[in-house]
């Protein structure tokens, strides 16, 4: 009788193919086997057993190490689009089941918004929201940058709300509304009576700021050095609110995005457009690629539209940009 050959390894990973398109997926989105591994609460090495075990199943190099990150191959890529909604679909199966019970009668909705999102943009959409759906709580988390992009990737958040100028390849951004770049300064200023002020006609001012690590900051910057006009910060301080402030008080002028200035801020401030040299900014949702939205966080977006999406008054100088 003849004996009988053990199963090979490509058949029997064959039979549990899910573990090791996870352990690929993980490792692509957030650039690393040991965080990876930490994700899907297994060992690094067990990580990299099965990422090895899937190219050879495939027959092709999938990912590859570009500086401290793992990048994925052309056929990584081609792999990672069929493979992540498969894997997030399986994994996410017991929550979509229970939302698709439940329905919008209960649950849960995190939101990351910067603090001009919340104070600006989002109350009316908001509110209609809250009207409609009053049993879903909801969360909005006051961040910015990097901190935003964490909790995205992270899934600590459903969705993020805000302007961006540079999206990830891991992202999908639908802006929703534009915004004037604006100077704004005290109504007694000199420049308070030029209809369209130049860059050189900023240079001797000093300016006031948010902090660098924010966009605001980053684009004035590039819009200068490449202009080559010379220009100084007096202040560097986060809020739109503390630098009208202190834009009214005398201190410096800035540079800020419309949606930030009121009707009430005709009183103390003279705004004059800055368009000619600075990019409109655009806001609106920012998802990560794959992610399910829940019932909650789809209704919440569909609220997101330019007629509730932006502040009311003139000063707004908003408009729907094309989709």
């Amino acid at each position: 009788m003849p004996s009988r050959r053990p199963a090979s390894p490509r058949f029997s990973y064959k039979g549990d193919r899910l573990k090791p398109l996870r352990a690929f997926c993980q490792t692509v989105r957030l650039g690393s086997i040991s965080r990876a591994a930490e994700a899907l609460f297994l060992s690094q090495p067990a990580v990299t057993l099965q990422l090895q075990a899937l190219e050879r199943d495939m027959g092709v190099r999938l990912i590859e190490r570009s500086g401290r990150r793992w990048v994925m191959t052309p056929e990584g890529e081609a792999l990672y689009e069929l493979a992540r909604p498969l894997v997030e679909g399986v994994d996410g199966l017991d929550t979509v089941f229970r939302e698709r019970i439940r329905g919008l009668d209960a649950g849960e909705l995190n939101i990351a918004a910067g603090s001009s999102t919340i104070l600006y943009l989002l109350p009316r959409v908001v509110e209609a929201f809250r009207t409609a759906y009053p049993e879903v709580r909801l969360n909005l988390h006051n961040v910015t940058g990097a901190s935003g992009l964490e909790l995205l990737r992270s899934d600590a958040v459903d969705f993020a709300v805000g302007s961006m100028l540079d999206v990830p390849a891991d992202l999908d951004y639908a802006p929703v509304a534009q915004f004037d770049p604006m100077l704004i300064t005290p109504l007694d200023h000199p420049l308070a009576r030029r209809r369209s002020p130049t860059l050189e006609d900023l240079s001797p001012y000093g300016l006031i700021l948010p902090p660098q690590r924010l966009t605001t900051y980053r684009l004035v910057d590039l819009v200068f050095q490449r202009a080559r006009v010379p220009y100084t910060v007096a202040l560097e301080v986060g809020g739109w609110e503390v630098i009208k402030q202190y834009v009214a008080m005398g201190m410096g002028i800035s540079i800020v995005t419309a949606i930030c200035l009121g009707e009430a801020d005709r009183t103390r401030l003279a705004a004059r457009s800055l368009a000619s040299y600075f990019p409109r900014r655009s806001y609106g949702v920012v998802v990560r690629k794959g992610k399910y939205l829940s019932p909650q966080a789809r209704a919440f977006t569909e609220l997101i539209r330019p007629d509730l999406f932006t502040r009311e008054g003139p000063s707004s100088n908003a408009t729907a940009s094309e989709r």
